[in-house]
């Protein structure tokens, strides 16, 4: 994927297909890492709604396929989805109770302890199976991938949009407390570099992947895994992109910073609305990041996004 090039689509009635968890955030009132906050407000969560819920609102096509339970939560987030002009055909509903993450509200790195029961109850039905036919990017987090049934869903999913020629990315947001007891996610999670087009780690992310090292050690190391394109966010110290052959650096633009919760799937974003519109990569990259600093003046992993020319036209870019 070429820095000035642009990324070319099949012509699709729908551009992105977000699939994997749909959960309740449970964010902390008050800024506390220790969870001893008297008070917590429930937000709509899950790296695949965030992205198909803010791509629309940035002017592009979305669908999302996941699962939630037939509950009081399931029901909070179905309704969530419908007044956002979601569709809802790809919700699927299990006995199982809805899945719950309780998180501190950050100006840093969130942090979250997991509650997981009907998000890995995904099933590759008729429904999903022609959303990503009909789609021209799927995206995907480790989430799916870490438990069974849902792995075998996504393992598929990737399958067919290989066959298709469909763009996959993949947020490789390993930790280890959404995966089963003496189970290697890691090496799990490096065998799908080589089967996606796009993944974007933290430098977190690469840290549980890989242990400590320099940025750009950390990136050399998915792309010897057969990563084609890596951005490897770094906070407040911006990004650096590699393709392989050219690696890049990019500045935050982040100013105003209340709550990192969803910031990395802002960033998602913007770089799918931007690549879709026939932005160059270039481009696209520096809308994720203008996207994500947007983001980051609001609580919450959705908020309300003006369209993305509004937001390049804030950041001057």
């Amino acid at each position: 994927m070429d820095f000035h090039g642009r990324l070319t689509f099949e012509d699709k009635s729908n551009d992105l297909l977000a699939v994997g968890e749909l959960l309740v955030d449970m964010i902390s009132n008050e800024y506390d890492d220790t969870f001893q906050s008297a008070g917590y407000t429930k937000f709509l969560g899950g790296s695949p709604s965030n992205i198909a819920i803010n791509v629309k609102k940035l002017g592009i096509r979305s669908c999302m396929v996941s699962a939630v339970g037939e509950d009081g939560f399931g029901e909070f987030l179905v309704d969530r989805l419908r007044r956002e002009g979601m569709e809802l055909q790809g919700i699927q509903k299990s006995r199982d109770s809805t899945s719950l993450v309780v998180v501190s509200k950050s100006k840093a790195t969130p942090t979250p302890i997991f509650y997981r029961s009907a998000d890995y109850q995904l099933a590759y039905t008729s429904t999903l199976e022609k959303a990503l036919k009909n789609s021209k990017l799927v995206h995907f987090s480790c989430w799916p991938v870490s438990r069974i049934p849902a792995r075998h869903t996504i393992e598929r999913v990737i399958e067919e949009a290989r066959t298709q020629g469909t763009l996959i990315g993949f947020d490789p947001n390993y930790h280890p407390g959404i995966w089963e007891k003496g189970e290697d996610g890691v090496q799990y999670v490096k065998s799908l570099f080589s089967k996606v087009d796009i993944i974007k780690p933290s430098e977190d992310d690469a840290e549980r992947l890989f242990g400590k090292d320099t940025p750009s050690n950390q990136l050399e190391k998915f792309l010897e895994l057969g990563a084609k394109l890596v951005i490897l966010t770094l906070g407040k110290d911006g990004a650096i992109v590699s393709n392989g052959r050219e690696t890049r650096s990019f500045e935050t633009l982040a100013t105003d910073i209340v709550d990192t919760t969803g910031a990395g799937d802002a960033f998602w974003s913007g770089f799918y609305a931007a690549a879709v519109k026939g932005y160059t990569v270039q481009d696209a990259l520096n809308l994720g990041f203008a996207v994500s600093a947007f983001k980051l003046r609001y609580t919450g992993a959705v908020v309300d996004l003006p369209k993305l020319e509004v937001i390049q036209d804030y950041y001057n870019l």
